[in-house]
C-alpha cells in the first residue's frame, strides 16, 4: 500500500525508459488497486508489464473492495500476485481461497505469482519443506501442466520480509530446489525444471546477484527495493547481466 497516483506515475515512467533496452528480462511493476489505470496508461507498449497485487475469485458480485480477474484483465493487467504472505497474514488468505484465485486468474488469461513461504518460527521448528510443500499442492490444486507454466512461483521466506533479514543463497536455493521437487512429484521433470520459481524477502541491490545466480532461482519478487527507481534500473541491470 504505496504511493499516490501521482508518485505512481513518477515511478513507473522513470522505470519505463531505464529498462527499455533491457530485452533478456521480464520486468513486471505492481501497484495498490487505485493506480493501477493511470500506470497502465504510462507502460503501455513498453516491455514492462503490470500487475494486481490481488483479485477475488468470482467475476462479479457483492463482494465490496474487491477486484475480479476480468477486472484486472481489462484496466491493462497481465500478472496477478495470489497470496503474498501479507494477504495470508493480515486478510484470511488460505491455500483453498490461492486455488480459487488462481483459477479465476487463468480464466482472464492473468499470470499468477503464487506466492508461498514460512513464517520463523516454522523454520525453526523444521517444518519448512513440509508446510510450502503443502502450500504448492493445495494452491495448484487441479491446474493442468500449462496452466502450471503459465504460474510464476515466488518463494517468500515471511522471516525475511521487510524485516532487512534474508535468507541466504544457500537456504533459499534449498526451498526452491524443493519446490521443483514438488512440481515434479505433482507434474513431470519437464515441468519442474521449465517452472519459473522467483525468491522475494528483503532482495536488494546488494543482495540480489547472490540470490539470482543460484541454479533454482529464476529472479525476484521485489518490495521495498522496488519503491524508488534508481534502485529498481540497478536491479534490472544486475539481472540482466547474469
Amino acid at each position: 500500500m504505496n504511493k499516490t497516483v501521482r508518485e505512481a506515475v513518477a515511478l513507473a515512467s522513470a522505470i519505463k525508459p531505464a529498462v527499455a533496452g533491457i530485452m533478456n528480462v521480464e520486468f513486471v511493476v505492481a501497484p495498490t488497486t487505485a493506480v493501477l489505470s493511470s500506470v497502465s496508461a504510462v507502460i503501455d507498449g513498453s516491455n514492462v508489464a503490470l500487475s494486481a497485487q490481488n483479485i477475488h475469485w468470482e467475476a462479479s458480485g457483492a463482494f465490496t473492495g474487491e477486484i475480479s480477474a476480468g477486472m484486472a484483465a481489462d484496466i491493462g493487467c497481465s500478472y496477478v500476485i495470489v497470496a503474498h504472505s501479507e494477504r495470508r497474514q493480515f486478510f484470511g488468505e488460505t491455500n483453498a481461497t490461492a486455488n480459487q484465485k488462481l483459477v479465476a486468474a487463468h480464466g482472464e488469461g492473468l499470470t499468477p505469482i503464487y506466492c508461498v513461504g514460512e513464517s520463523l518460527e516454522q523454520r525453526e521448528i523444521g517444518i519448512t519443506d513440509e508446510h510450502i510443500g503443502i502450500q504448492i499442492k493445495e494452491g495448484l490444486k487441479g491446474l493442468s501442466k500449462e496452466q502450471m507454466l503459465g504460474t510464476v512461483i515466488a518463494y517468500e521466506p515471511i522471516w525475511a520480509i521487510g524485516t532487512g533479514l534474508s535468507a541466504t543463497p544457500t537456504q533459499a536455493q534449498h526451498v526452491h530446489a524443493f519446490i521443483r521437487l514438488t512440481l515434479e512429484e505433482l507434474y513431470d521433470a519437464a515441468t519442474a525444471r521449465e517452472a519459473r520459481v522467483l525468491y522475494g524477502g528483503s532482495v536488494k541491490p546488494d543482495n540480489i546477484e547472490s540470490l539470482v545466480s543460484q541454479p533454482d532461482i529464476d529472479g525476484a519478487l521485489i518490495g521495498g527495493a522496488s519503491l524508488q527507481a534508481e534502485s529498481y534500473t540497478e536491479m534490472a541491470r544486475i539481472v540482466s547481466r547474469l
